[in-house]
């Protein structure tokens, strides 16, 4: 049985409680741990804003459509259709789309460190059961400290794992990069502790954190 529902005039509001696509947190040692989950806090709610919602019984699967906004803690994914279903053994597995011409955006805030992960891709895929999580096309992830980009991954492909908390990047016919390669750009690590220290004291005299802006879609 397939349910929709479509609000007039309003954004369809859905919370769930559940651990879905516990997706990304920045780590201080750069792209390696980008994008890992707090498992030690307690697991925060996701919520999700869409113009419209599918549900189908028959498959567990729940489509959310135009103005996506999902929000989980620290993480939030924009993209213009999200679909979400569970598998036999209760894991969540999650693809979101974007239309022609855009990209979707995920946003990961870590505040004690002062960084902010940004990924954009044509789609992302999530495997819950084996915690990976993968932008599909014109593929880039970038880590900001203190509002400035660090280090920075892009390609056709850009996967990371949150078991191992390693990333793998791949090139392909949708890489922006010169012959569809794999581009990977790293400060030093003296470099980030820096920022990261001119933050702390900017932050101790009442100063105003520098932002990091929403990129272009």
């Amino acid at each position: 049985m397939k349910h929709f529902i479509k609000p007039f005039g309003f954004i369809f509001v859905v919370t769930l409680c559940t651990a879905s696509l516990s997706i990304v947190s920045a780590q201080s040692t750069g792209l390696k741990g980008m994008m890992a989950d707090d498992s030690s806090a307690e697991t925060p709610f996701t919520q999700i804003l869409s113009n419209s919602l599918s549900y189908d019984d028959l498959t567990k699967q729940s489509t959310f459509v135009g103005q996506v906004v999902m929000t989980r803690g620290l993480l939030s994914m924009h993209a213009d259709t999200l679909k979400l279903r569970e598998d036999s053994e209760g894991f969540q597995h999650g693809t979101a789309l974007a239309n022609e011409g855009r990209r979707i955006y995920i946003r990961q805030e870590k505040p004690e460190a002062f960084e902010v992960m940004q990924g954009l891709g044509e789609s992302a895929e999530y495997d819950g059961k084996a915690q990976t999580f993968e932008l599909i096309g014109r593929a880039i992830l970038t880590r900001f400290i203190c509002g400035k980009p660090f280090d920075n991954v892009s390609g056709d492909r850009v996967k990371y794992s949150e078991k191992t908390e390693m990333y793998q990047a791949f090139g392909g016919s949708k890489s922006d990069n010169p012959g569809g390669q794999v581009r990977s750009i790293a400060q030093p690590r003296a470099k980030a502790d820096a920022a990261v220290e001119s933050c702390r004291q900017l932050q101790a005299s009442g100063g105003t954190i520098p932002t990091v802006p929403s990129p272009t879609q």
